[in-house]
């Protein structure tokens, strides 16, 4: 079945996995009454991975990546052990090539970062849906990565759920105390 969407989820902090008073986790794990599809796979461009060419991972099977320090000791057992899908980063790299915006390399390795896993087990817990990752490339600009979400389009007609997974703001160094005033920078953007 065709898909008309494509979703952006902001997934916040790898705690939303395991804390239901963050209003995020709620709309999340409801996630099947807003959109009753079932995608036939799911394509997560996440800003967890950034490389200067677009990479996409090429598995059978996905492993789950911890790539965050300091949280709670539960954070690093979690597993979303959802099939790879080789077809689709193979389906991906033709799109992209053939478009002329740029060649896309593969990792035969690479499981999926928390941008992904995190969203996707509250989203579809089963983890029984093959998911593809697909690197974002910082060093290249909106028109850029504008042009490859078109170049992407067609996986909507194969029923593939485009998902971009990442944060308006994503500074964690910038991070402070609860109750800190809001940095000047963020307030410009705000406004």
């Amino acid at each position: 079945m065709a898909l008309k969407e494509t979703f952006y989820i902001s997934h916040g902090s790898p705690t939303l996995a395991i804390d239901e008073t963050i209003p995020a986790w709620k709309f999340l794990t409801s996630w099947k009454e807003v959109f009753p599809h079932r995608p036939s796979a799911i394509l997560v461009i996440s800003g967890h991975w950034d490389t200067s060419v677009p990479t996409v991972n090429v598995v059978n099977h996905n492993e789950t990546i911890h790539d965050f320090g300091g949280f709670p000791r539960s954070m690093y057992k979690l597993k979303y052990p959802a099939p790879g899908a080789p077809k689709l980063a193979k389906r991906v790299k033709e799109l992209v090539e053939a478009s002329g915006l740029s060649r896309v390399d593969e990792d035969k390795k690479r499981g999926l970062d928390h941008g992904t896993w995190v969203p996707l087990m509250l989203m579809y817990p089963e983890a029984d849906i093959p998911v593809c990752q697909l690197s974002v490339s910082s060093n290249k600009d909106g028109t850029y990565h504008y042009n490859l979400g078109k170049a992407l389009a067609p996986l909507k007609d194969e029923g593939v759920l485009i998902i971009g997974s990442g944060s308006a703001t994503h500074n964690l160094r910038a991070m402070a105390p609860r109750g800190s005033p809001t940095p000047a920078w963020a307030s410009a953007f705000d406004s």
